[in-house]
Formats: C-alpha cells, structure tokens, sequence
C-alpha cells in the first residue's frame, strides 16, 4: 500500500508519546514539579502530534469527528475513544505530581492502561483488515504494543526495562516480517478466486481494468523492491532495536544514553512503518496484475 507521511508520522509519535504517558502513569520516574510537567507535557505532545497528524490522510479533515461515531464496527472509532479517555485520565492524573506533590496509584493505572489500550486499537486497525494478509496476522498488536513501550521506556529513562522490551520489540518484529512474507500466499486469494472464474482453469490477467489512473492505484497497490525491502529492513532493526541496546550497554544505562537511544530508536520506527505500509500488498492489486499469485 501506498505509505502515507501523515500515517507514518501518525504511527510513530502516538506509539512513542503513550508509551511514555504509561511509564509516567506507573510513576517511573517518580517527577515532580517542573520535572513532572515537562515529562507529562512531552508525552501528550507527541500523542496528540501523531493524532493530529493523522487526520491529514483523510480527504474531509474536517469530518474526523464523525469518527466517534462509529465505534461499535470501526476500530479506528474506538480508538478515538481510547486516545480521549487515556488523556484525559493521564491530565488528570498528572495534575498531581506537577502542582500537588502527590501520587494517584489508581488514577496513575488506569491512565497507564489506557494508553495501551490506545495502542493496541491503533493496532488492530491494520491487524483487522483481512484484505491486507501482511497485516491480517498475531504478530501485529504485540509489535505494536512491544514498539510503543520499548520507546516509552527509553524516553523515561528506564533502562532495565527498556533493554527488556527492545529485545521483546525485536524478536516480535522478525517474527512478523517472517509471518508477514508468507501470509498472502497462506491466504490463498489469487487472481482466480478474487475474480470468481477460478474453477474454469488457470487465470490471468489479459488487460488492466482500465488504462488510466484511479484511486486503487494510488493507495492500495505499492511495489517495493525485494532488495530495497531487505536493506530497509537492515537499516529498520539497526536504528529501532540494535542501536539503542548498544548505547544503553556501553553508557551502563545512563540517562542521555537511553535519550540518546530513544531519538535512534524513533528514526528506526519511522523506516519499519515505512516498510509496514509499502510491503503490505492489497488483494486488489490482483486484478491489475500487479502480483503473481
């Protein structure tokens, strides 16, 4: 699929920005103050950034409310309603440890579980669409979620827990490239069945729909070279896993390491999201030959 900038941005600084929002909600650090303030101000910064920046995929920004309405079929509904409820409980909690001194164990866990809440909706948008076989698979919401507090982590400054959940994040990412690799074949859709004509005999393809372009084009169908992918890939896992386990390593987990490490690691993501857009291939492109199957 076509990998749109607004997404990819979405994506990245949501995950990132909830992640930290969790630690922070736990008390990990326990900031007060100025500290507090400016902890809790860049963790809803870059959720609301990435919020915010999604909305700009859409072709009427301006009916992104309408999204809320939606939210007993649409994940991206209820994922609305998760991003609003986990702020908003997070707000309320940091009200505490920024102007009070003061810590709300309870309010703190139910803003820490919220936000991963957020993430995993964020997740099953992809993980649900069954016409996308890349995504349609089990390793999508924990990648998701292993991606999202591995950086959290790094951006608190927990080092012990970020090294933990940087080698999770990297396990559960070559398991899903692999999964991801054979999953439209495992689907078993081809030209045959997408057209109905299957059991007439082997099909193909002896003209596009039409000859111009359209809107499938543009956003379902994306060819990414084999070689292209694989060096994407490389440079993905360095930044966003490898990178940061090393600095965290040779610093002894100090504090601008793991900051130094969670700037790497969001370059990282930023190309794997990339990637998690441009290999997914759309059943559609079936029937514009676009893939042999």
């Amino acid at each position: 699929m076509h990998p749109a900038p607004s997404v990819i941005v979405f994506t990245t600084l949501s995950g990132l920005g909830f992640g930290l929002l969790t630690f922070l909600a736990l008390g990990l650090p326990a900031l007060d103050g100025w500290a507090a303030f400016w902890g809790y101000g860049a963790g809803f910064a870059l959720a609301i950034g990435g919020l915010v920046s999604s909305t700009f995929h859409l072709g009427h920004p301006e009916r992104a409310l309408l999204a809320f309405t939606q939210w007993r079929t649409s994940w991206l509904s209820r994922e609305a309603w998760a991003a609003v409820a986990a702020l908003t409980v997070t707000g309320l909690h940091a009200i505490g440890p920024v102007f009070l001194g003061a810590r709300f164990a309870l309010l703190g866990g139910l803003g820490a579980a919220l936000c991963v809440i957020t993430v995993f909706t964020t997740s099953m948008i992809y993980a649900s669409i069954r016409a996308v076989p890349r995504w349609h698979q089990p390793a999508t919401p924990p990648l998701y979620l292993a991606l999202s507090l591995a950086g959290g982590a790094l951006l608190a400054g927990q080092a012990g827990a970020a090294a933990v959940l940087l080698a999770a994040a990297g396990a559960v990412q070559l398991w899903a490239w692999r999964a991801g690799d054979a999953a439209f074949a495992r689907a078993g859709t081809t030209i045959g069945s997408a057209t109905g004509l299957g059991g007439r005999g082997a099909v193909r393809a002896f003209e596009p729909p039409h000859t111009g372009d359209n809107y499938l084009l543009r956003e379902m169908v994306f060819v990414v070279g084999r070689r292209h992918a694989r060096k994407l890939r490389a440079i993905a896992f360095a930044a966003m896993i490898a990178g940061p386990l090393v600095l965290l390593a040779l610093s002894g987990g100090a504090l601008w390491a793991s900051w130094l490490g969670a700037a790497v690691h969001a370059g990282g993501v930023a190309v794997q999201r990339w990637l998690f857009f441009a290999e997914a291939e759309h059943v559609v492109g079936l029937y514009y030959g676009r893939r042999v199957a």
